[in-house]
């Protein structure tokens, strides 16, 4: 299983974020008679791009089709039947539908912050409903996602093996070291796969009776079995050094670095920063820029590291600030000693600062115009004549 594992991942990898080199492409790749679906798998917040790998040459634009299920009548129609639907990434927003996350260039496919409800069948063909090549996308869910510290002697998921199936999991290539100069981390994702004679035959696997655990291809019957096995992410510590930087000429110093020489403020890294204010008690999400949740991503905080080991989601349920696995910063319930200046790493390199400075909302001073005001008034004048009145009328009864 080893060499399988090895050779999904590369199959994956390649397939995820390689974008091919187009040419003459459907010149070489002529369209199988009998459609089959290429089986490829992604974790939930990733974005991957599917191409069209053949199609007849009189044929100068694609449609791209969406289905859940094979045979199922309902099929979602992705691109207008120009072809040319196209939206930049930055515009995308996870847990919306994957008519608002696709994009279509060169024929291809990109669906941005992939859900696990866009797990399902995608293929490429005409308007008239003619299909050139199909794939079937499993994504993967990252919320309960099974995570082992290397650094603390925790262990990945063993394989499991049943009578008619066997379950493991196939990793992805460490990542580079998060930060450099310091202690950093690097992660390595794992998906869930399965071996088992009984696939599907109209689904193409990179490798004989192995496809991906969420995969159409599975039999029924294995489907209860294959929900008890998670995907995974592995975490170990790192060190790497940080590239050499020209140094300034003789003579010439930012002003920043002197005030902090000289003990007028503190010394900050030379990046982009962002200056954003908060109310208190509210909860606050922030991206790393240009970061995908495949990439190398660090958070600090001042000179304080977030280490996963102790800030990843989950670790602990009762942490307001916590990263989730797509490279976010988690800040519930913000409070005031939540301000300061958070630094973002990518691929070993600071990129970013984010100034956080935490406000409390204004107070409005009221006047008698106000409906609290009207409300209390009305209020205090009826208990008062209620009042009043129950006394003059016990005086009456008295006399």
């Amino acid at each position: 299983l080893l060499r399988a594992a090895v050779l999904l991942s590369l199959v994956d990898v390649l397939q995820g974020f390689a974008m091919e080199e187009k040419g003459d492409v459907f010149q070489r790749t002529p369209c199988p008679a009998f459609l089959v679906l290429d089986n490829t798998a992604y974790l939930a917040d990733m974005t991957f791009e599917l191409p069209c790998n053949c199609k007849p040459e009189e044929v100068s634009s694609v449609v791209w089709y969406f289905q859940k299920n094979m045979g199922s009548p309902q099929v979602t129609v992705l691109t207008d039947f120009s072809g040319t639907v196209a939206m930049a990434s930055s515009h995308a927003r996870a847990g919306s539908a994957v008519l608002k996350r696709f994009s279509i260039r060169m024929f291809s496919l990109i669906v941005f912050k992939a859900q696990v409800s866009d797990s399902g069948h995608y293929l490429c063909g005409t308007r008239r409903g003619d299909f050139f090549y199909g794939y079937d996308v499993d994504v993967q869910p990252s919320s309960h996602i099974s995570v082992a510290f290397v650094d603390k002697g925790q262990q990945v998921q063993q394989d499991y093996s049943g009578e008619f199936f066997k379950l493991f999991t196939t990793f992805w290539d460490w990542t580079r070291c998060d930060r450099c100069g310091v202690r950093g981390e690097q992660r390595r994702v794992g998906l869930c796969y399965l071996q088992s004679p009984q696939l599907h035959p109209r689904y193409r696997t990179a490798l004989p009776n192995v496809t991906s655990c969420g995969s159409r291809a599975v039999p029924a019957q294995l489907q209860e079995a294959v929900h008890l096995r998670r995907p995974e992410v592995a975490i170990r510590s790192c060190l790497s050094p940080c590239p050499k930087v020209e140094a300034p000429k003789e003579g010439v110093m930012a002003i920043s670095n002197v005030i902090a020489k000289l003990g007028q403020k503190p010394w900050m890294p030379r990046i982009p920063t962002q200056f954003h204010k908060q109310l208190v008690g509210t909860t606050l999400i922030i991206a790393c820029p240009g970061a995908r949740p495949e990439h190398a991503v660090a958070w600090d905080k001042g000179s304080m590291r977030l280490y996963r080991s102790r800030y990843l989601i989950n670790v602990n349920r009762s942490m307001r600030l916590f990263i989730d696995h797509g490279n976010h910063l988690h800040i519930q319930r913000v409070r005031s000693r939540d301000g300061g200046t958070y630094f973002c790493w990518r691929e070993g390199k600071m990129v970013a600062g984010f100034r956080l400075s935490v406000t409390f909302p204004p107070r409005r001073r009221r006047t008698l115009y106000d409906p609290e005001t009207i409300y209390a008034i009305k209020t205090i004048g009826m208990s008062y004549g209620i009042i009043t009145g129950v006394f003059i009328l016990s005086q009456v009864c008295r006399c």
